[in-house]
């Protein structure tokens, strides 16, 4: 009997997770809006992507397969994120960009799947972007910025 005692309280101590053991550090940022504001100035899947870091399904944004000239911004906030010039054809069903403007996307770790990913966030508001990969054009900077499409804006050169 004993034995069965000490075994069942091995296991509830073993499974005891605080609260405060879920919690992510949070961060302070430049724009900051309660969830409600959020989810009246975001449309639904906006608000999912960029709030709550979900991923839009594959193939399904616009941006994916745009090549104009312009700069792709925060769907939140409106922080330049990307150049077009960085913006390349992974083949994975999100925009890819080798490379971010500095300054304006922050980076976090995301283990989420049981594994550690780079995530990025807008630095401005902290809207969810994507994650970064090791991956990318090999003649640049070898990196995959893998992006939500409808976490982004995009604003064509003046020219265009």
């Amino acid at each position: 009997m004993k034995k069965i005692v000490f075994l069942l309280c091995s296991v509830l101590l073993l499974s005891c997770n605080s609260k405060a053991q879920d919690k992510k550090e949070q961060k302070e940022f430049p724009v900051s809006k309660t969830d409600a504001e959020w989810k009246a100035e975001l449309t639904d899947m906006e608000y999912q992507v960029l709030r709550k870091a979900a991923t839009e399904p594959a193939f399904s944004s616009e941006l994916n397969s745009n090549t104009r000239k312009g700069t792709y911004v925060c769907a939140g906030c409106g922080t330049p994120l990307y150049r077009s010039e960085n913006k390349f054809k992974s083949g994975t069903g999100w925009p890819s960009f080798d490379r971010v403007i500095e300054g304006n996307v922050a980076f976090s770790t995301d283990n989420k799947l049981g594994y550690s990913r780079n995530e990025e966030h807008c630095a401005t508001c902290g809207g969810h972007l994507g994650h970064v990969f090791n991956d990318g054009p090999k003649e640049t900077t070898g990196k995959r910025h893998c992006i939500n499409g409808v976490a982004l804006d995009f604003i064509p050169e003046k020219d265009e």
